[in-house]
């Protein structure tokens, strides 16, 4: 739908598919004309692991949303995540042609082009190249080198790396509907375009989006993105932690958790008890409300434990002025915002997609699980922006054949032990590589998103 008003995407989660179409109105603001969401059962933590029932929930989520929008979609931005996200700092360099002759925009695109060779592992390959800096001759920290004369042309970047299988299985599984994925985009960089404000970004803000299987993160400092990261933990490890401490359904786990969870244990009367019907022929169980919160309270500080690790290793702990920004479907639980602050010693704020909705669009649509789908759509319709910038060319994910699929695991339950054992912060620091002009492009991806930045470069605005 290249050129076209309507733009659509698709959001696979953990715990739910999510079909979006929408439109925008002269303001710039987003009027969602069909949604659609289904359960998600072929998804652990980000990745796909059924295809079929993956193809299904997809299906029945575009369905949804196209009967209501009244349209039929060809093509959809795609959000990606999980735990096989990693991100690694890297420094790339080219000579320009003619001495003293001014820097253009082919000479930046050159630049980022070439960081598509830097060694990455069998396996995996590039998601985004996000420009950090750039250095012409000795002149550091520049923002936009379009126009400056110099020899020279440095840039730092921050690169976002991903497993191939894992992007093949979700291209396959979009594909299989008849769609076409123009756009692989880092979900909590969709998110962060939905919900973050430009003040937040130039302040620094780190934006947490939790989601079902994986929670994630994406640091802001002086306008650009700084950091991003996949904690593996998600708002399922607080049902499963619920289900197996009670003995009882997951599905009265997570309405326990929705209705009645807290994460803060002081706030609540130990002597409210919650009744849950007994299976058949069994006594109904009571449960303390306290006692429940002290249980999402012991998951709740192991999973900010590891997100502000992120936050403090990324270097920017102390340069957040806008605090953290928590958004995703797991940032409604009562008392969170509290807790988080107590835990970080830093400002905290829900994040709603509501700034760039219309006031009369669909209601259920302004809430924090639907950050990472407006985010998308907005992504989608800076699209000419972005073509303008690198110039019309072939969509940035293609579907290689052979698809590799990933096989279900037989066993999906995973227990609060073996959840902690999953975690190794090390795992997923960041990485430094230096590389220069002369390595090869094998890992070079076509296409206008393949080399977006975080909201990409507008040489006009000469904002990054």
């Amino acid at each position: 739908m290249k050129g076209s008003s309507i733009v659509a995407a698709i959001d696979i989660g953990t715990t739910k598919v999510v079909a979006i179409i929408g439109k925008k109105d002269p303001s710039g603001h987003i009027e969602v004309i069909g949604m659609g969401e289904t359960i998600s059962t072929g998804v652990k933590r980000g990745m796909v692991l059924n295809i079929e029932e993956t193809i299904n929930a997809i299906h029945k989520a575009v369905e949804t949303a196209q009967n209501m929008a009244g349209v039929k979609i060809s093509e959809a931005y795609v959000g990606i995540a999980g735990q096989h996200i990693k991100s690694v700092k890297s420094r790339g360099s080219i000579n320009t042609d003619v001495r003293n002759e001014e820097i253009n925009k082919s000479d930046v695109e050159r630049l980022i082009e070439n960081m598509y060779g830097i060694p990455i592992n069998p396996g995996e390959q590039i998601l985004h190249i996000l420009p950090q800096s750039f250095i012409v001759d000795n002149e550091t920290d520049i923002k936009n080198p379009v126009g400056m004369y110099g020899k020279r042309l440095e840039g730092n970047f921050h690169i976002v790396i991903g497993q191939t299988a894992a992007a093949n299985n979700i291209n396959k599984c979009v594909a299989r509907n008849n769609i076409t994925p123009v756009g692989l985009i880092l979900e909590p960089l969709a998110s962060s375009r939905a919900i973050l404000t430009d003040d937040e970004k130039e302040i620094g803000v780190a934006l947490v989006d939790i989601g079902g299987g994986t929670t994630d993160i994406a640091i802001y400092y002086d306008g650009i993105i700084c950091h991003t990261a996949v904690v593996p933990f998600g708002g399922n490890v607080i049902t499963s932690d619920i289900k197996q401490a009670y003995a009882i359904l997951e599905r009265q786990a997570e309405s326990l958790k929705l209705q009645h969870g807290s994460a803060f244990p002081s706030s609540l009367d130990d002597d409210y008890l919650i009744t849950i019907p007994g299976l058949k022929g069994r006594d109904p169980k009571e449960i303390s409300c306290n006692s429940l919160a002290h249980i999402i309270q012991a998951r709740i500080d192991e999973i900010f434990g590891a997100i502000y690790y992120q936050i403090e290793t990324s270097g920017f702990g102390d340069k957040l002025g806008a605090g953290i920004v928590i958004t995703g479907g797991g940032s409604l639980l009562k008392n969170l915002p509290q807790r988080v602050s107590y835990i970080t010693g830093k400002d905290i704020r829900i994040g709603y997609p509501n700034e760039y909705l219309k006031s009369d669009v669909i209601k259920e649509i302004n809430h924090p699980r639907f950050s990472t789908s407006i985010g998308l759509i907005l992504l989608g319709f800076e699209q000419t922006k972005i073509v303008n910038f690198i110039e019309e060319e072939k969509p940035a994910i293609e579907i290689t054949e052979p698809v590799h699929e990933i096989q279900a695991e037989e066993d999906v339950t995973i227990s609060a032990t073996e959840e902690q054992n999953s975690y190794r912060p090390e795992d997923y620091k960041e990485e430094e590589i230096e590389h220069s002009d002369n390595t090869n492009k094998e890992n070079k991806k076509p296409g206008w998103f393949g080399r977006m930045v975080d909201n990409l470069f507008d040489y006009k605005d000469t904002k990054i």
